[in-house]
């Protein structure tokens, strides 16, 4: 708190001063601009540095204002056995992050007419073609408000009435994709990939590259590693659709420009896919918005992020569309015995650190 406050008088004073008068007038607000961005970069370094110490985190963290990267720095390895360090092309999984990439992915075939949000998923799979799911619109799998938890169950709530997270929901979604494009999954992501400039990603299912970050259950001290990783990622228990899709820090900084600078949908298309359709009591991040595959803060900062998890592989996606600001979090291992809200600690801490940034810089704006 302290170093934040001193970071807002320091620039209120900047904001107060007048330019002297010179031979060659300075343009004050790119020296405003330039000492605020040294200054976050400052703080960014302090303040991130010490969760990477506090945790002893194991993965990688970067920050970026546009093209700009104010902080990054990878810590541990992606191989304990071999002692790989984890490096700047490191691949992750990324867990339930993936579930963006589906949502985009039905908003195409959207624009092409292929489909409407507004359809009943029954119109495309037999599976819901029975008496309890044949109402579920592709809208509800979108936001989770069919009521759907596992496909085959009872639903949990009349659809559209309230919030369940599905994984077989947006599995679901993926199988609509591969039926109106008459293509698997997999060719359809990575001509997203490709669209977004996002070489190095892949999914579980097709990954043969290296620089993968093989998962571990435990601690830096003592860990286990997780079998058939990321082959398993495209099995019942995940799916790629929901959770199977493997990325760099570098490839998520291109995809939150491409996606949030309207490169991949059209602006009205990008509207509905942040548009709050429903609410989210995370265990871990608390009450948020949510919307297509994506979820918001209530109140500001303005941000659209995503957690994802699956076994040993936390991570976190942070989008703030004031200020262009991506802050992302990959790791390799978790210590499930002590609980996801200990698992997530690193990501929480640097999420409210990257939030009061945030809330900072726009008051500034404001008062520029």
């Amino acid at each position: 708190m302290i170093k934040n406050l001193t970071f807002i008088l320091i620039l209120c004073f900047l904001f107060s001063c007048k330019t002297e008068p010179s031979k060659a007038p300075l343009d004050k607000n790119e020296i405003i601009d330039s000492t605020i961005t040294a200054f976050q970069k400052t703080l960014l370094e302090q303040q991130i540095d010490s969760v990477f110490k506090k945790y002893r985190f194991n993965g990688s963290i970067a920050v970026f204002k546009d093209s700009l990267q104010l902080y990054g720095k990878e810590n541990g390895y992606s191989d304990f056995k071999k002692k790989t360090k984890i490096d700047s092309n490191t691949i992750f999984a990324i867990g339930s992050v993936s579930k963006q990439f589906t949502a985009v992915l039905v908003l195409l075939q959207m624009e092409q007419g292929k489909l409407n949000v507004t359809d009943k998923a029954s119109q495309y799979l037999k599976e819901f073609k029975n008496k309890d799911y044949e109402n579920i619109t592709i809208h509800q799998l979108l936001n989770h408000t069919s009521g759907l938890n596992l496909l085959g169950g009872k639903l949990m709530f009349k659809s559209g009435s309230d919030f369940f997270y599905s994984n077989d929901g947006f599995n679901a979604l993926g199988k609509i994709v591969e039926t109106v494009t008459g293509k698997s999954y997999d060719e359809n992501v990575r001509e997203l990939f490709k669209k977004a400039g996002m070489a190095h990603s892949s999914t579980g299912d097709i990954f043969k590259g290296n620089h993968f970050a093989s998962a571990y259950l435990g601690n830096a001290g003592i860990q286990q590693e997780v079998p058939n990783m990321p082959k398993r990622l495209g099995g019942k228990e995940i799916g790629t659709p929901a959770g199977g899709i493997l990325s760099t820090i570098q490839d998520l900084h291109h995809w939150n420009n491409a996606l949030y600078s309207g490169k991949i949908l059209k602006p009205e298309t990008l509207t509905l896919f942040m548009a709050k359709s429903a609410e989210r009591h995370h265990a871990v991040f608390g009450k948020m918005g949510y919307a297509y595959g994506i979820m918001l803060n209530i109140g500001n900062p303005a941000a659209y992020f995503h957690s994802g998890y699956v076994k040993g592989s936390p991570s976190l996606n942070i989008y703030y569309p004031e200020t262009k600001t991506s802050v992302i979090i990959l790791s390799n291992i978790a210590d499930e015995e002590k609980g996801k809200g200990m698992i997530f600690k690193p990501h929480i801490e640097v999420k409210k650190i990257t939030d009061n940034l945030e809330s900072t810089l726009i008051q500034l704006k404001e008062k520029k």
